[in-house]
This record gives structure tokens, sequence and C-alpha cells, in this order.
């Protein structure tokens, strides 16, 4: 298993988790909006581990602020970063596992299914992985590699503290965005994703699955 990351620290980190538990597994660290670092880092990974059977694009990045006063720096990162980045290690997988068979679980948001608040950038690269997920498992389908997605609501994770709504943000509108059941755990999304990727999803492509408490129902 590789663990790939912006922060070499967290790579390692859950890497040393991954032995700890009996597995192998290695850390490399990886711009996923840099084409240049995700080509390299593909290569390193497959040098070290051999070809990838599965492939889950779990980087993200957010934040709320009303649109007006959104910059445009955050709306490129955001975009560069969710969007981008899942394209990029899409494509750089894409050739191992239509040789060798494989599938990708792509992390997407109930922010790519519904409209929320203070989000615009959040919520353009979240429907974006919805659809790139769709369009790939499509394109792909008759190759033999599965793409689907999950959709989680809020992810109880440090990344949370990002989501800081504006100080004049609309409490019933904020309320909407948190079901009755909190946030999920990065454990429950795992679950989920593991499902998709086992023998057992082997009859699911296209598929987007939410996470979320009934947050979208």
């Amino acid at each position: 298993m590789a663990a790939l990351d912006i922060s070499e620290e967290g790579a390692r980190l859950t890497v040393d988790e991954i032995k700890a538990a009996g597995g192998n597994a290695v850390a490399v660290r990886t711009d996923v909006s840099d084409p240049e670092s995700v080509a390299t880092s593909m290569k390193e990974v497959v040098a070290q581990l051999g070809a990838p059977n599965t492939v889950c694009n779990v980087a993200g990045i957010g934040k709320f602020a009303h649109t007006i006063e959104a910059s445009f720096d955050d709306w490129q990162r955001i975009l560069a970063v969710n969007l981008t980045g899942t394209f990029l290690m899409c494509q750089a997988a894409l050739p191992y596992l239509l040789e060798n068979g494989g599938n990708i679980v792509n992390v997407a948001s109930t922010a790519g299914l519904m409209g929320q608040p203070y989000s615009a950038a959040y919520c353009a690269s979240k429907g974006g992985v919805v659809q790139l997920t769709k369009s790939l498992a499509v394109e792909y389908m008759e190759r033999g590699v599965r793409v689907n997605a999950v959709a989680p609501g809020g992810v109880d994770t440090p990344m949370i503290t990002q989501f800081a709504p504006p100080a004049d943000a609309s409490r019933r509108l904020m309320a909407k965005l948190v079901t009755p059941m909190g946030f999920v755990k990065p454990q429950q999304v795992a679950k989920v994703i593991a499902f998709l990727a086992s023998d057992d999803g082997d009859y699911m492509t296209g598929a987007i699955v939410s996470v979320d408490g009934g947050l979208t129902v």
C-alpha cells in the first residue's frame, strides 16, 4: 500500500499505522494538483510496490466564505486539489488498472449532491468529482475498470476546522448541514470505501454512495 500526501509527516504516520497492523506500505510526498508530482509519485510507487490495483482519491481542502468575498486564489486552489487532483491521479493510475484490472474509489461529498451555503468552490469541486466518477465509469466499464465514489457529509477529522462559517452566517442555513446523527467518523467512511474496492462490490460502477446520516434523503 502507498500513502501519498503533500505532508510527508502525515503520510508516514499513516504508513506507521499500516505497518503496525501487519501490512506493508510506503510514504510518498505528492502534490496531487501538480501533474509532474503525480507522475513522479506513481512511478515511485510502481517501482517499490508494483502496479496498483486500487486507487483511493481522498485528498481534499475547503473553506466557508461568502461568494462575493471569496478570493480567486481560494477558488483555484480548492478546484486544483479536489477536482484536478482527482483527475490527475485517475489519469496516472488508469494505464496500470487497464492492463492488470482494478478499480478507483473517489471521495466526493454531500456538497457535490446538494446546495450548501458559503461553499461555491467546494460544491463545484465535489460536483465535478461526482461527474468525473460517472464519466470514467462509463468510459472504462467495458475494459474491466470500476470507478465509484463515496459522498460523506461532515467528517470528524481535523479538516472540519477549515470550515469556519462566516461571522454573520445564517444559523438556519447552517443547520441544514448537520444531521441528528452528527459528523461521520472516518472509520465509517473507510468501511464503505473498502466495500466498493473489494470483490463484494464487483457489480458496482458509477455509484455515488452517500455516507451522510441521511443528510441528502
